[in-house]
């Protein structure tokens, strides 16, 4: 995976922040990378929203994308960066966000603190609106914040800002993307893209698939999908795949599977990982997982359905 970048990053917006000081989230109306041009300054924002918040105009600067974030402003920096495309996920340093991060209630009023929800909801109430909180968590919707050229998200909750989605990418209504992960081109995503993962262009993650990242269980290893690969419905993988692969529908391939080579050897699914131009699927007849070498393709995505246009 691609080191860190060096570059500075410069950011200006408006940031949400509670009756306590707490900045709440950042949205970047202007951003880059190296340093802030000229004049550039926060927006001339202050006022108190109907959720008791107030919304002030920030301008953030990031010395290098290689050191750890300070605050919840400069996580919002670097993740608006990878949703933007500007940086590609594994780029930007993101140790330590989750400490600095707040858990928000995302409303339909703004961030609202989790522990404030009740009082804001009686203060609605009391006007005459009415409430929806649509998650209690530490991130938002990405198109929340960033609407990327040449995408379709079908179901916009389940793609989290920090996000890096190429043109090209269908995201169907099951499909997830979570955030310092994405797809490098046209790609078809039915299933989950876990944190961390990244697909390559004419990828198709099946119904119900899924990719191991790296948030949960101690997992360090980064799994990748190459180009032109297919990961069928309910499928799943836990080591990275090559160019030209497939994993056949209901196939769970671990990095300790067990997998049957076509001369009757058995060796760890590991010692494949990355590999081109391979097919795992499971033997009806033995229970096996087996994989054989793979030549031809699995059918291609469809072009007008991944068009940009």
């Amino acid at each position: 995976m691609s080191e860190f970048l060096t570059d500075a990053a410069w950011g200006s917006g408006v940031a949400t922040v509670a009756a306590d000081g707490t900045v709440l989230d950042v949205w970047f109306t202007r951003l880059g990378l190296g340093e802030a041009p000229t004049g550039e300054e926060a927006p001339a924002v202050d006022r108190t929203g109907p959720a008791g918040t107030t919304a002030k105009g920030v301008s953030v600067v990031v010395k290098s994308l290689a050191d750890e974030p300070v605050d919840t402003a400069d996580v919002y920096l670097r993740l608006h960066l990878l949703s933007h495309r500007i940086a590609k996920p594994h780029t930007v340093n993101l140790t330590g966000i989750f400490g600095l991060l707040p858990n928000n209630a995302w409303t339909n009023v703004g961030p609202v603190p989790a522990d404030q929800v009740n009082d804001v909801r009686l203060r609605l109430r009391a006007e005459g609106q009415v409430l929806e909180v649509k998650s209690l968590d530490k991130f938002p919707p990405m198109a929340d914040y960033v609407t990327p050229s040449g995408v379709r998200i079908a179901d916009a909750s389940r793609v989290r800002l920090g996000a890096h989605l190429a043109e090209g990418t269908t995201v169907m209504h099951e499909g997830f993307v979570n955030f310092n992960a994405g797809t490098l081109g046209n790609s078809m995503v039915e299933g989950r893209i876990s944190a961390g993962v990244v697909v390559g262009d004419g990828s198709d993650i099946g119904g119900g698939s899924s990719i191991m990242g790296t948030l949960s269980g101690g997992g360090k290893e980064v799994v990748s999908i190459g180009e032109r690969c297919l990961l069928g419905a309910n499928a799943g993988i836990g080591i990275s795949l090559g160019d030209n692969c497939v994993v056949a529908a209901g196939c769970y391939v671990t990095a300790g599977s067990k997998v049957t080579l076509p001369d009757g050897e058995v060796v760890k699914a590991a010692t494949l990982s990355g590999r081109d131009d391979l097919q795992f699927w499971t033997n009806t007849q033995t229970g096996r997982l087996e994989v054989r070498p793979r030549t031809g393709t699995w059918g291609e995505l469809n072009a007008a359905l991944h068009s940009a246009q």
